[in-house]
């Protein structure tokens, strides 16, 4: 196995192992699923006819093809992917809902899946009714469910509308009570597929805390989102699903920038790139990045420790590129206000972060961007320049700009990388012209002996007076 160094060095990443304590929960082994296409609606007929005589009245379509990963206990999974490339149906196999043509799976324990929104619900029957209704499904009696009921209630927390037919529901009422009933039901597994995207923020959020709580308690979860954040936040690990076939499964943050360099290469740089993944590996298909660098000589501190400064020994992330190819930015760093390059900064003071760009043809509406991200990859803060209202109308092929991001620093100490990126408008809209993902990385250092707790920094001032006590 491929080791980060920066793993080692900020203690910060997802563990990535099998570790021998801990049970395989999930077992998919060379699942495969073929669906027949028939191009006239009598062709099915005649398919089930005369399919002993060797005839074929329609074409075979595989969903899925060769999927084999493990599931450990205690652990979050995640599965990403286009649309279409069949991670519904592989959840659907592994909840036991749909059978595979080819392969097996082996599931230890009881599952509750959340597949699709209000399935296994009688829209004809109340909110309680469907509550009862699914216990039944999930294999629950009915006094372990009212033993449930009152926490269902709760958790939901629709009022009134839990007596109320379903079909009556909203989609945000609808999936309170599919999840509510699915999180709280005694279970060893949890299948969730996109429900998340459906609840307001708060409901989300109680969500993503019950998940949490559920894996802390040993159980196992398998996760479907197409937001990226939600994956690498939650996942220890995470599956890349294409066109039924499997890209990789690997550490959450590392699948999910191969997931978007897919998204923003062009076809043929798409199915080179899932070529080499799946012939020599996640780690060898990220690696390959082609971007000048410049030489920077390394500031020694001082006995008295300076402000900010270049440390050579600070670890160079993995970095990731994609994009068209008409656009290359090279030469990023991050300078003080002496004009010094470094990347040991100091919280709250303000940085230039510069990087210089070239363009390979003639493009309109440009948009320069930046984002910092931590270690695991969330987002702490993104600038772009069409948000700003400062898109840059016309460049010319051969064209070179030096881009100046004006930044005051005001997270935590930590780790933290830096991301760039560049985009045009064309006939189909925004497109990346090149995006150059965890490019450096950057320490912040306290600007005083404070401890500080979270991302940002609000540069807090406390203050406590006496009152006088009620006459």
């Amino acid at each position: 196995m491929i080791v980060d160094p920066v793993t080692d060095i900020t203690n910060q990443m997802p563990i990535v192992g099998k570790p021998a304590d801990r049970e395989v929960v999930i077992s998919v082994r060379n699942i495969g699923k073929m669906y027949r296409i028939y191009q006239k609606p009598q062709d099915r007929l005649k398919q089930m006819l005369f399919w002993r005589f060797g005839k074929s009245y329609g074409r075979e379509f595989w969903a899925l093809q060769n999927i084999s990963f493990e599931i450990r206990k205690g652990e979050t999974v995640g599965i990403i992917g286009r649309n279409g490339s069949g991670k519904s149906t592989l959840l659907q196999i592994i909840a036991g809902t749909l059978a595979p043509t080819t392969g097996d799976v082996d599931v230890r324990g009881r599952v509750a899946a959340l597949l699709e929104l209000g399935s296994g619900f009688n829209p004809e029957f109340t909110g309680r009714e469907n509550m009862f209704l699914n216990g039944t499904i999930l294999g629950l009696s009915r006094e372990e469910m009212e033993s449930h009921s009152d926490e269902i209630a709760a958790f939901a927390d629709i009022g009134e509308f839990l007596d109320q037919p379903v079909k009556t529901y909203s989609s945000g009422m609808l999936v309170r009570l599919a999840f509510a009933v699915q999180a709280v039901v005694p279970k060893d597994v949890l299948i969730v597929d996109e429900a998340l995207a459906v609840g307001d923020e708060a409901f989300q959020r109680k969500c993503l805390a019950r998940l949490k709580s559920f894996q802390e308690e040993g159980g196992s979860i398998l996760l479907v989102s197409h937001d990226t954040q939600t994956i690498v936040r939650n996942c220890s690990r995470a599956l890349l699903l294409t066109g039924g076939e499997m890209v990789a499964y690997d550490e959450s943050k590392a699948v999910t920038d191969l997931y978007q360099k897919l998204m923003y290469s062009d076809s043929e740089t798409a199915s080179h790139t899932i070529a080499l993944a799946q012939s020599r590996g996640l780690r060898y298909a990220l690696s390959l990045v082609e971007a000048p660098t410049k030489e920077v000589t390394p500031v020694k501190p001082s006995m008295a420790l300076p402000e900010d400064w270049y440390d050579a020994q600070l670890p160079q992330p993995s970095e990731v590129v994609y994009g068209n190819g008409d656009a290359q930015i090279f030469d990023l760093g991050i300078y003080n206000e002496h004009g010094e390059r470094v990347n040991m900064l100091r919280s709250g003071r303000r940085y230039d972060l510069v990087y210089s760009a070239a363009f390979a043809r003639e493009v309109s509406g440009v948009s320069f961007g930046m984002m910092l991200k931590t270690v695991d990859g969330i987002d702490v803060a993104g600038v772009a320049a069409e948000r700003e209202g400062m898109r840059v109308s016309y460049l010319d092929a051969g064209s070179q700009v030096r881009v100046v991001f004006s930044l005051t620093m005001n997270i935590c100490p930590g780790a933290y990388f830096l991301n760039a990126g560049i985009s045009a408008l064309d006939e189909s809209g925004d497109v990346f012209l090149t995006r150059r993902v965890d490019v450096c990385m950057i320490k912040v250092l306290p600007d005083q002996q404070r401890v500080s707790y979270g991302i940002a920094y609000l540069a807090p001032q406390l203050h406590v007076e006496h009152l006088e006590p009620a006459g």
